[in-house]
């Protein structure tokens, strides 16, 4: 019977067995199944550089390339560790039986179980009753974020002390968190209970969206230098991990916008990446790049779900304060985006000087 993909396959695997049942369930989309004939050399017939891989059924014989023959029956004892990872691939090997194996890309792994390591409750903590257990934050730290999106560009030095520096405070229903025209102080996580996204529009307040558990909120003043552009308030009870904006700017902002040069930019463009300028409609429809998509800095979180997570897109608008925030915001949804660096001003100007 041919074994499928499960939290509970990877559960007997080493080391996915220490991601938990939330994590491992992330997992399964990019794991992938490969079966081979009785008789099949297996690492002959497929190229498996970069890639973590488990003899999940069957039995195979093999030559490792420290010179140990051995057999392995899949999902026992030997078969719960990597037949091969690190670019140490079997000299020889052969099925004995009909085999299945699973591969995962070894970065993809490697990060997630780094993030999970140091995500850990830390039951030692100075002055915290309630460690957290930051692998619950899955709006922030889901493995889409943590391997392809902001995280998995942030230094691994850099992840402890971000985390070290959140501060976690009781908010209670109807307080107000952050308010339209403040200026920004700080970046909020939602541990627990749900906030309300609201905005002044013609003296009326507008609301924009919902938050829950795991959402992040605050980082579009801190990234652009400006004031707050909404108001947030608790709907729930709950709980909230505040981070300052010296740290944010130092541990998360920093490490994680992009910037690139005009020509770089444009070279990209030619590339195949994606224009996106973040005015509002009348400045796009008045000298917007050829090709752009226009999403409004306001509307950047909503649109992203129409964007294609496979693509790479360079973000603009005239000086780069608005562009950075959303470039921040689409980096933080697992989007690969860069900031034209200075906007479209900075750029104009370089391509005057090269006249």
């Amino acid at each position: 019977m041919a074994e499928t993909v499960s939290v509970d396959l990877l559960t007997r695997l080493q080391p996915l067995m220490s991601l938990g049942s939330e994590g491992l369930r992330e997992l399964l989309p990019l794991c992938r199944m490969h079966a081979f004939t009785h008789g099949a050399d297996p690492f002959r017939a497929t190229n498996w550089i970069g890639q973590v891989v488990y003899l999940v059924r069957g039995q195979l014989w093999l030559n490792t390339p420290d010179g140990a023959s051995r057999v392995l029956v899949g999902g026992y004892d030997l078969g719960a560790a990597p037949v091969s990872r690190g670019g140490k691939i079997p000299t020889v090997s052969k099925a004995i039986t009909d085999v299945e194996l699973l591969s995962l890309e070894e970065d993809t792994l490697d990060i997630v179980v780094t993030w999970n390591q140091l995500a850990a409750p830390d039951e030692c903590a100075q002055g915290s009753a309630e460690p957290t257990d930051w692998r619950m934050m899955s709006g922030m730290f889901a493995v889409d974020n943590l391997t392809v999106g902001a995280f998995a560009s942030l230094p691994p030095a850099n992840i402890q002390a971000l985390l070290a520096k959140f501060n976690r405070i009781a908010a209670k229903r109807g307080q107000t968190i952050i308010k339209q025209g403040d200026p920004g102080d700080y970046y909020y996580l939602i541990e627990s209970g749900r906030c309300r996204v609201s905005r002044l529009i013609g003296g009326s307040p507008m609301q924009l969206a919902q938050l829950k558990e795991g959402n992040a909120f605050g980082e579009d003043a801190l990234v652009a230098d400006t004031v707050r552009n909404a108001t947030v308030t608790m709907s729930t009870d709950g709980t909230l991990l505040r981070l300052s904006k010296k740290d944010f700017n130092q541990l998360l902002r920093a490490p994680l916008l992009q910037k690139v040069a005009g020509d770089e930019a444009a070279r990209r463009v030619a590339g195949g990446a994606t224009w996106i300028d973040v005015r509002f409609p009348a400045e796009y429809q008045s000298d917007g790049y050829p090709g752009a998509i226009n999403i409004p800095l306001n509307d950047i979180r909503q649109a992203s779900a129409t964007l294609d997570p496979t693509k790479e897109y360079i973000v603009y608008c005239q000086t780069g304060r608005r562009s950075s925030a959303a470039a921040f915001l689409l980096s933080q949804r697992g989007f690969r985006a860069a900031l034209l660096d200075g906007g479209m001003r900075a750029r104009a100007g370089a391509m005057e000087l090269a006249e």
